[in-house]
C-alpha cells in the first residue's frame, strides 16, 4: 500500500496562505483524487525562526511522502529543505540570493495580505546567506518555473542555478506567475512522480 503524499507549500515575502497560487494548489489537492494532504503555514519569522518551523512541520510527517512547492522566498527555503531532506520540489519564479538585496530589503514591509509589518534586520539577511545551498546536491529534486516577464526577480539567475533542463521558461508573464492554475497538474506530476526518485 502506498503511502499517503503531503505537500508543504511556501509563500513569498509579504505574502500569506490566503494568496491565489497558495489557494489554488490548496482547492487542487481537495479535489485531486490521489488526495494529496496540504499545508501553507504562514512564514511570518526570520529565516532561521522560520527553517526551525518548517523542519518541525516535515518531522511531524514523515511517515508520508513529503513534496515542497516554494514561490519566491519560499522558494529559497524550499531550496534548503529539499536540499536537507533530499525531497522533490517546485519552486515558482524563486529568489535566488535574497542575501544580496539588502538595500531593498532593510528595513519595514508591510505585508500585502495582514497589513502586519514585518522588519528585516542585517542579522536576517545574514542568516539567508546561511541558508544558501549552491552548488545544488541534488538538482533533478528541482522543477523551476519561470516567467521571463518577472519584474521583481531576474530569472536567469534561477537557470543558472538550477540547470536549463530543470526549468520551465514562460515568455512574459509576471514575478506573481500567470496562469499558475494551469501548471498545476504538470507540478503534481513532477511531484508524486519523483517521489520514489527522491527516497534513495
Amino acid at each position: 500500500m502506498s503511502r499517503q503524499s503531503f505537500c508543504l507549500y511556501l509563500h513569498g515575502f509579504l505574502s500569506s496562505p490566503l494568496s491565489k497560487k497558495a489557494q489554488q494548489t490548496i482547492e487542487f489537492c481537495n479535489r485531486s483524487e490521489r488526495g494529496s494532504q496540504i499545508c501553507v503555514p504562514e512564514i511570518k519569522n526570520g529565516p532561521v525562526d522560520t527553517i526551525k518551523e518548517l523542519r518541525t512541520i516535515i518531522d511531524v510527517h514523515k511517515g508520508m511522502d513529503i513534496m515542497l512547492i516554494g514561490s519566491s522566498l519560499g522558494g529559497f527555503y524550499a531550496t534548503f529543505l529539499s536540499e536537507e531532506y533530499d525531497l522533490p520540489a517546485v519552486l515558482i519564479n524563486p529568489a535566488v540570493r535574497p542575501f544580496d538585496s539588502r538595500e531593498s530589503l532593510l528595513g519595514e514591509h508591510r505585508n500585502y495580505y495582514s497589513d502586519t509589518i514585518h522588519s528585516v534586520t542585517e542579522d536576517h539577511l545574514d542568516e539567508l546567506l546561511q541558508l544558501e545551498r549552491s552548488p545544488l546536491m541534488n538538482p533533478d529534486n528541482f522543477w523551476v518555473l519561470l516567467q521571463t516577464g518577472d519584474e521583481v526577480l531576474d530569472y536567469r539567475l534561477a537557470v543558472e542555478k538550477y540547470g536549463e533542463k530543470n526549468c520551465l521558461v514562460r515568455e512574459k508573464g509576471s514575478h506573481s506567475y500567470d496562469n499558475f492554475e494551469g501548471e498545476l497538474p504538470a507540478v503534481f506530476e513532477f511531484l508524486l512522480s519523483s517521489i520514489g526518485q527522491s527516497v534513495r
